[in-house]
């Protein structure tokens, strides 16, 4: 298990640090991203060697974080994950590297300790939060480019600030980096005002596959590979598809199922307040957050819905027995 540190701790490991990657998890989203990002922007104005690594491709839509990725420039001496819960999330493409993580650096209560020292804040509501302490403390100038990246998985993981894990943090420190330069409205609009017409494509394939379980209190979507390849969209435009079936009126557990390229199923979850989202991805060897968190299943997609399925109802009696007993 991992040696937990405390924030003067890693300041310090960083500033002896040389040569550092900075690893993101597959399925890159703005928060590993911008979290990546932000370290190696603040890295190299300390005159280090830093770049960022991940087993798929960044989103183009991100290249205004200016992210040097990793190509062998340098013989990395020193490697830090960001973001990232459990081993298994960063891809097939990254295995050289997983038995040698100095450092992990997260906001999910659930990681499972794989790194040999962790910075670990659950409150946090983004990596991100927990970057701008560490970059802070480091003495560095939280410059315009920096502070969009933060800005990325700030926003991202509290979906524009809309979500339940949004806190007063939160929007001090958006203040923060609209104040070190932040155009909020030119960043609002790429990350979550426009969509490709592929995008749009999957939205209305997904929705025909919507299905209502337990009285409606579950909403289920899936996707499949070959009907996601029949639309032409890209994998990073699938991302917040996840929260479609959870606005469902009178919905308390939305779940959307994914056919990644390999066949198995990621599957996300997203709840209300009573219904814990990361106790349902857990017994199914995922985890995440109260209100958002996924797991992997292989199998068809029948054998992964009756899976998913019976641990929602699991946690849905839950709920409803610790209801019975408030009142």
């Amino acid at each position: 298990m991992s040696e937990i540190l405390d924030l003067l701790a890693v300041i310090g490991r960083l500033l002896r640090a040389e040569n550092v990657l900075i690893l993101c998890h597959k399925n890159p989203d703005g928060d590993t991203i911008g979290s990546a990002a932000a370290l190696m922007h603040a890295l190299r104005r300390l005159g280090k060697e830093a770049a960022v690594l991940c087993a798929d491709p960044i989103p183009s839509r991100y290249s205004y974080m200016e992210i040097e990725l990793f190509q062998g420039q340098f013989e990395p001496g020193y490697v830090v994950a960001v973001d990232v819960a459990s081993i298994q999330l960063f891809g097939d493409a990254l295995a050289e590297y997983l038995d040698r993580i100095d450092l992990c650096i997260d906001h999910h209560g659930s990681n499972s300790g794989y790194a040999d020292a962790l910075l670990l804040d659950a409150q946090a509501a983004a990596t991100c939060e927990i970057m701008y302490d560490i970059i802070s403390a480091m003495n560095v100038e939280i410059t315009p480019c920096i502070a969009r990246c933060l800005y990325t998985g700030l926003s991202t993981d509290t979906g524009c600030f809309l979500f339940s894990n949004t806190t007063v943090k939160s929007h001090q420190l958006a203040a923060k980096l609209m104040e070190a330069g932040v155009d909020v409205a030119e960043l609002n609009m790429i990350l979550f005002e426009s969509k490709s017409k592929a995008r749009m494509a999957i939205e209305r394939t997904a929705l025909e596959n919507l299905e209502y379980h337990f009285e409606d209190r579950c909403a289920l979507m899936s996707l499949t590979r070959e009907q996601i390849a029949a639309s032409g969209v890209a994998a990073n435009e699938l991302e917040d598809i996840t929260s479609l079936p959870r606005k469902i009126e009178g919905v308390q557990v939305g779940i959307t199922l994914r056919q990644l390229p390999q066949g198995s199923y990621k599957i996300s979850v997203r709840t209300t307040a009573e219904v814990d989202a990361c106790a349902i991805a857990k017994r199914l060897g995922g985890g995440g957050h109260s209100r958002a968190a996924g797991c992997e299943l292989e199998g068809n997609l029948d054998n992964a819905k009756a899976a998913i399925l019976a641990e929602v109802e699991r946690e849905l009696k839950r709920a409803d027995a610790a209801a019975q007993e408030q009142e």
